[in-house]
């Protein structure tokens, strides 16, 4: 209990920094070792696997407010692909409570913490899959490299047994029949190449605001991308730490 007290104080100390507060919610003797966290202005515990890319993640969402943006407008619908354990879905969620939100996670550690994470709030649907240009199957690139929060997909296109669906943003539309998506937040470990490789012509247009991390430093090619499928579009850009964001509304 002292250990887990001490962490608790450390990130409460820089918390503090930022007007926030921070309390111990939940020790879990589980094999991953999960801690939970209350924290002021967010509605439920968040958890937390110790000594993993948790940690880090948490402080980019929570303490360096990587998300924080002036929308200028309440969305009704955010898509978050690559949602890892959730923590931007959570952050979405309690800054825009009456939002639909959609959470997309492909590795299976990090869905199982992201369903914990999220099934205290209403209207946030998760789909355990990757984000492709098409729907098709996937494979993790890197299960036994990779930090939780740098899990890389790559097209498998036949189901294997260890592979993963995949959906198109299309597919997507369809599937929760959306008409547009209000904010696209893109964190998916340089897959955004192939995402905006082909196939976006119909979906892009019906993105208001496009949040992405670029990768090239994982897959060569994703900053390229991204901006030939933009190029041609109306936008107001803006970046953050490492996310850019391309305001589509005055196009």
């Amino acid at each position: 209990m002292g250990k887990l007290q001490n962490i608790r104080k450390r990130i409460a100390a820089k918390l503090k920094l930022l007007d926030l507060e921070v309390s111990l919610a939940l020790t879990s003797p589980d094999k991953d070792e999960s801690i939970g966290l209350r924290i002021k202005g967010v509605q439920h515990p968040i958890y937390l696997r110790k000594k993993t890319s948790d940690v880090p993640a948490f402080v980019q969402v929570f303490l360096e407010r990587q998300y924080f943006v002036n929308y200028g407008f309440d969305p009704k619908v955010i898509v978050d692909c690559g949602a890892n354990i959730g923590l931007a879905s959570i952050y979405y969620k309690n800054k825009f409570p009456k939002a639909k939100i959609i959470s997309i996670e492909p590795e299976a550690s990090n869905f199982a913490l992201l369903k914990k994470n999220t099934e205290a709030y209403d209207n946030i649907h998760l789909h355990q899959c990757g984000i492709w240009h098409s729907d098709t199957q996937l494979e993790i690139a890197n299960p036994d490299e990779a930090e939780h929060w740098a899990f890389m997909t790559i097209e498998s296109g036949a189901d294997k047994g260890n592979t993963i669906p995949a959906l198109s943003i299309d597919s997507l539309l369809k599937l929760h029949n959306l008409e547009t998506i209000d904010i696209l937040k893109i964190d998916i470990e340089g897959s955004e190449r192939e995402l905006f490789e082909k196939n976006f012509e119909q979906w892009l247009p019906r993105v208001k605001i496009l949040v992405i991390e670029l990768h090239d430093r994982m897959r060569s090619g994703c900053a390229h991308s991204v901006f030939k499928a933009v190029v041609n579009r109306d936008f107001v850009f803006s970046s953050r730490y490492e996310n850019l964001t391309f305001d589509f509304r005055k196009d």
